[in-house]
């Protein structure tokens, strides 16, 4: 924490450049593979409904931690298409 400031919301804030950014991620995780989701305009109640719409789509589970909806397993294009049907700006990121 600097300035008193939460480091997460940062993060959060300097993501805000319209664009959602979908990834595949195993680190830290045991070798276990998780979609995350990152750049998602609203609340904290609008990411955990919108992570339990993706959850349902993707028929698996997943979490919100500090602003990244995570979803269990490699369901990037599900979530990409899913995202692009509601009108939002997807990116895929990463490998």
């Amino acid at each position: 924490m600097q300035d008193g400031r939460c480091s997460c919301r940062r993060a959060r804030a300097g993501s805000a450049d319209g664009v959602i950014r979908v990834r595949r991620e195993t680190s830290g995780r045991k070798g276990k593979t998780v979609t995350s989701v990152d750049g998602v305009p609203g609340s904290d109640a609008d990411l955990r409904t919108l992570a339990g719409e993706l959850k349902r789509a993707c028929g698996s589970g997943g979490s919100v931690r500090d602003g990244v909806i995570e979803i269990q397993g490699d369901h990037r294009e599900k979530v990409i298409a899913y995202l692009r049907a509601a009108g939002h700006t997807v990116k895929a990121a990463g490998g």
